[in-house]
């Protein structure tokens, strides 16, 4: 959707170098999720240095000599850290933007310093795994996730991490609360892609789109009395052409999946008064497309 958008704004007909981009955009969400989930392993690394480095001070106070390690010691931080799919990704994908920049990991230590959550988990000394994983949850919700200033890194890395964010915040966490034990080995850094037939779906929809865009268009501007074409917000006629390209040019996918998808990315990216034009277009298409059979599924439970 956003290379299609990026299409139209910058007046361009390079079929291939915008897909080019797709794949770039797509690619480069592996390396969001990596640096926001490296984050943790990294917070906890810069900690352990700074205890070790106050406890050698000449100085040194009595907390400072025996410091409370309940943090450093947090057993989800040492799974992501000896986790093998994690650090395999890390290192073929070369990330190393907090060594570059661990002032961002300073700025996230001592807003986590200075919260409730982490006077509450650092008061006694002992822990289980749940608090332990239900702390390293709360941290990447809480501490990492609305910090502005690591919003505005990303930000200023990559333009199109933007929509990208919620989405790998959202995986993250899903992933953290997963954590079944200590010993649970099944965390894996997830596959951009399910297989290749997943890539050449991403591919297909977004030419057949671009090419189709006039053809599809008209599917919908006669079912709009009351709107003027040219008021209807770019997003969302962008959302209706490409859900009605995946009912019609792709017939192994069920109208439901296809429905759902694009009433989520309505929602997600359009008004709610736009979500609900949206939902009401696409409704009298699927009910027009059945009776003309224009709308042609393969397989069992489809329509």
């Amino acid at each position: 959707m956003q290379s299609i958008y990026a299409m139209h704004q910058n007046g361009s007909d390079n079929l291939e170098g915008q897909e080019k981009f797709l794949f770039y955009s797509i690619d480069a969400i592996q390396d969001l999720y990596l640096i926001m989930l490296s984050s943790l392993i990294e917070m906890a690394k810069k900690e352990k240095v700074f205890l070790h480095l106050s406890s050698q001070k000449h100085l040194a106070t009595k907390e400072e000599r025996n410091p409370n390690n309940k943090f450093i010691n947090n057993s989800i931080f040492q799974l992501l850290e000896d986790n093998n799919s994690l650090s395999i990704a890390l290192e073929n994908r070369k990330i190393n933007n907090w060594a570059i920049h661990d002032d961002y990991i300073n700025l996230l230590l001592a807003s986590l310093k200075e919260s409730k959550l982490y006077e509450k988990y650092m008061s006694t000394s002992v822990t289980t795994f749940e608090e332990d994983k239900q702390f390293v949850v709360d941290l990447f919700t809480d501490i990492i996730v609305p910090n502005e200033k690591l919003y505005e890194y990303l930000e200023d890395d990559k333009l199109t991490w933007i929509d990208d964010i919620p989405v790998v915040n959202t995986q993250i966490v899903k992933q953290l609360k997963g954590i079944k034990s200590v010993e649970d080995a099944s965390f894996r850094v997830p596959k951009l892609f399910k297989d290749a037939d997943d890539k050449d779906f991403a591919k297909d929809l977004f030419r057949k789109t671009v090419l189709n865009e006039n053809e599809l268009a008209k599917e919908f501007d006669t079912k709009t009395p009351n709107w003027d074409m040219d008021r209807i917000a770019e997003i969302d006629t962008i959302i209706l052409k490409m859900a009605i390209c995946e009912l019609l040019k792709f017939p192994s996918i069920p109208v439901k999946v296809t429905l759902n998808e694009y009433l989520e990315l309505a929602k997600e990216y359009s008004t709610p008064k736009s979500s609900i034009f949206i939902n009401g277009i696409l409704d009298n298409l699927v009910k027009e497309f059945q009776t003309n059979k224009k709308m042609i599924k393969a397989g069992r439970g489809l329509m």
